[in-house]
């Protein structure tokens, strides 16, 4: 299944993990100087010619939970409008770890093309504690702000937590209860950064809605073709880093690798 806001199908989206924004542990740099970072990796985007771009404050450790401050709001928001300046094409943004109302007051004033939320239907446990459902919320603020063009993408079963809680409940019924609250894609990823789905995952998310699926993690040059048939899309991060490290720069050469695989007919 296609979605929106891509012209091609089974787009390839390629990370950016923005560096420690104000106020964090790890903040170190100048603004200026993440949001010059930042802008760098997506011309490198642009030129190898991928299909969309997904930012996240990733290096913003340990994650806040559910929510952030103003000042990861406004930095991620300036880094936002500059990335999307920049590769001119589709880009959405995740706040970790849960910031869903903030990343979509990011996108919205950023001219972003989707949200990554996390917790839209159902609770589970993370690594910064109890994650909340957020569907309610997020569409009602979504509404109130005059974003509906924006889309939600949601993880369902998401890496790095615990879904003990929900065990009764079946990831195709996770996707079907994001769809039923009119979430507009659906992503699947393995248990951890970096780490593939199960294959069973994808086909039950394909099940249990009619949205598009999403895979979230795990892509590299070894295994997009043979998901290629399983989803709709693919967010690949560690992959496109020097030495398969999220935390180190985009590879230009490990872009153009991917998207020549991925595009064979």
């Amino acid at each position: 299944m296609k979605l929106r806001c891509f012209k091609q199908s089974k787009p390839i989206i390629g990370m950016i993990h923005v560096g420690a924004l104000p106020g964090t542990p790890r903040h170190r740099l100048p603004l200026s100087t993440t949001i010059k970072n930042a802008v760098a990796e997506a011309k490198i985007y642009r030129e190898c010619g991928i299909d969309g771009i997904a930012i996240e404050n990733m290096h913003d450790l340990p994650f806040l939970r559910g929510a952030v401050g103003p000042e990861i709001t406004a930095g991620m928001a300036l880094v936002a409008a500059a990335v999307k300046e920049e590769f001119r094409g589709c880009v959405g943004v995740q706040v970790l770890a849960g910031a869903n109302k903030e990343a979509m007051a990011v996108a919205h004033s950023a001219g972003l093309d989707w949200v990554r939320a996390e917790g839209f239907v159902f609770g589970h446990v993370a690594d910064e504690g109890y994650i909340e459902s957020c569907a309610a919320e997020l569409l009602r603020y979504r509404k109130q702000i005059g974003a509906e063009a924006i889309e939600v993408w949601t993880d369902i079963k998401k890496k790095h937590s615990s879904h003990a809680i929900t065990a009764d409940v079946s990831l195709a019924e996770t996707a079907h209860a994001a769809e039923f609250f009119d979430a507009d894609a659906v992503i699947v990823t393995g248990n951890m950064t970096g780490a593939l789905p199960c294959p069973d995952d994808c086909h039950a998310a394909r099940d249990g809605c009619r949205l598009p699926v999403v895979i979230g993690s795990g892509i590299d040059e070894k295994t997009v073709r043979d998901f290629l048939p399983l989803a709709d899309a693919f967010i690949v991060g560690s992959y496109f880093k020097k030495d398969g490290k999220w935390f180190n720069g985009v590879e230009a050469r490990k872009v153009a690798t991917l998207l020549k695989i991925a595009r064979l007919k």
